[in-house]
């Protein structure tokens, strides 16, 4: 054994330290996006938090503790001379709603929907098995959301022309299919841009479809279509011209069979354009991403464990480029992309043709 290094120790007990403070600073985090604190003090000089408070319609005495977590944690500034606390644009600029899809706020919603669930995945620990989509409070809000800042927004000027010839063709009229759509935000959007083409949206949540429905209803599409459906089994052949799935595949019980039904369903000149986490498949290669713990934290949390709630593969968000390459090929993809975004570090975008 090596002889204990009591600087290694010092230097770990000041990381959990931080990992404890940053833990507590994102649930305040989230709680100051959801209150909309942080959209208020972003039109605010630097008031007091009675001021604040009432500007956001909010109880002050709660509006103070969180300015508390907030100024200690070095997010808003505090002048104690007039006791007086500010956000700073600089902050503003990745807190707030105008910041999307910058706004780093709405992404810590995630620590307080995965906190949630953290009983039922001791109990998943001790048993196996899984923990479902049911036992998730907010989920859907808080993954359209968070699809609105690292899909939605960047879709038509990013995200489709990675896919040589598809934004000409989404204008001239064709067939899409999106696997896995969710609340539909992003059919919606490619609905409202590409009014010539039709659009299908298949998610196994009843809550998101409706979500989805009701959101094309209030824009007045007619080009678009959602359905409850297991997408494991999507029974199609040749119906479409293009498939997109955005950070689906990896949650599903039998990605394999899903990933099968996408190729079947496309038309012998069809793409598949897939979004996915940008892991590696290798643990000590993704020790390089700057977000890889938060990313492994919500794959135990949430996209392991529905995929074994449902018997499935239990891939999880970090299955990774190497096994999704391969996962591809398998499925009868003979020619694959793999592209990134400079903006977005989360993801990686696959371009599949048969």
């Amino acid at each position: 054994m090596r002889p204990f290094d009591p600087v290694k120790q010092e230097r770990f007990q000041q990381h959990m330290l931080g990992a404890l403070n940053g833990a507590a600073l994102a649930l305040m985090t989230s709680i100051g996006h959801r209150t909309g604190l942080f959209d208020v003090m972003s039109r605010m000089r630097p008031a007091t938090s009675a001021e604040i408070s009432a500007a956001a319609g909010l109880d002050e005495r709660y509006v103070r503790e969180w300015l508390g977590a907030m100024a200690t944690g070095g997010v808003v500034e505090f002048a104690p001379a007039d006791a007086t606390y500010a956000l700073p644009a600089e902050h503003a600029t990745l807190l707030t709603r105008a910041a999307r899809p910058d706004n780093l706020a709405a992404t810590c919603q995630w620590i307080p929907v995965l906190g949630s669930v953290e009983d039922r995945i001791l109990e998943c620990f001790e048993r196996g098995g899984g923990v479902p989509y049911t036992a998730y409070a907010r989920f859907h809000a808080v993954m359209a959301e968070e699809s609105d800042q690292t899909v939605v927004a960047g879709l038509v000027g990013s995200i489709v022309p990675l896919v040589t010839g598809l934004p000409e063709a989404l204008a001239r009229g064709i067939d899409v299919l999106d696997v896995g759509c969710g609340s539909g935000r992003a059919l919606n959007r490619l609905a409202v841009t590409y009014p010539r083409s039709r659009f299908t949206g298949y998610d196994i949540s009843e809550e998101g479809i409706e979500a989805a429905r009701a959101e094309a209803r209030e824009l007045g599409l007619a080009n678009v279509r959602f359905a409850v459906r297991d997408v494991a089994t999507l029974g199609h052949a040749a119906d479409f011209d293009c498939v997109t799935a955005f950070d689906s595949i990896h949650d599903q019980a039998r990605p394999d069979l899903v990933l099968r039904g996408i190729a079947q369903a496309l038309r012998p000149d069809g793409v598949f354009l897939m979004q996915d986490i940008a892991g590696t498949s290798h643990v000590e290669d993704d020790v390089a991403h700057p977000l890889a713990a938060f990313l492994y934290t919500i794959s135990c949390l949430h996209c392991m464990t529905v995929s074994l709630a449902a018997g499935g593969m239990g891939l999880g968000a970090m299955w990774g480029a190497e096994r999704a390459e391969r996962m591809l090929h398998e499925a009868g993809f003979g020619k694959l992309e793999i592209h990134g975004l400079p903006a977005d570090l989360m993801n990686l975008y696959f371009v599949a043709r048969k």
